[in-house]
């Protein structure tokens, strides 16, 4: 059984509810699951995990938010090199695309990019849900 940990940051609760589909995908598959906010994720606790879901919502100009999860994630990814991850959360406008150059960033750093989701505001969709819970599973 796979460990994982969702990794997420969120302004307003959307990226925090795909994070939530994301585990339930990946516990379906009988991964084991632990979610965090960036706040609550402790860096040094990485290598306890196999893979890891990240989440992170489009900011100011469809960018990473670099107040909180882009220092996270220049800690982690060093740790975190060669393993599986996926990578999901909201946008309001701007269709997501900062994704691409996040995966980009992921790949250039050594990690295993094995899916993403861009969800429009909330995962409120059947299809945002599928895609989000799927995403876990694959992880998974």
């Amino acid at each position: 059984m796979s460990k994982i940990a969702v990794v997420y940051f969120s302004n307003t609760g959307n990226t925090e509810a795909i994070a939530e589909l994301v585990a339930e995908g990946a516990r379906a598959k009988g991964a084991d699951v632990d979610v965090f906010s960036t706040e609550d994720f402790d860096v040094s606790t990485a290598e306890n995990y196999d893979a890891f879901a990240l989440g992170c919502p489009a900011c100011g100009s469809e960018e990473l938010d670099d107040s909180e999860f882009e220092p996270l994630l220049d800690e982690l990814e060093p740790k975190i090199a060669g393993k599986n991850v996926v990578l999901f959360g909201s946008y309001g406008h701007g269709g997501g695309e900062y994704q691409n150059d996040w995966q980009e960033r992921e790949e250039n750093a050594g990690l295993k990019v094995l899916g993403k989701v861009a969800v429009l505001d909330a995962p409120e969709e059947d299809a945002d849900i599928e895609a989000a819970k799927e995403l876990g599973a694959k992880l998974a």
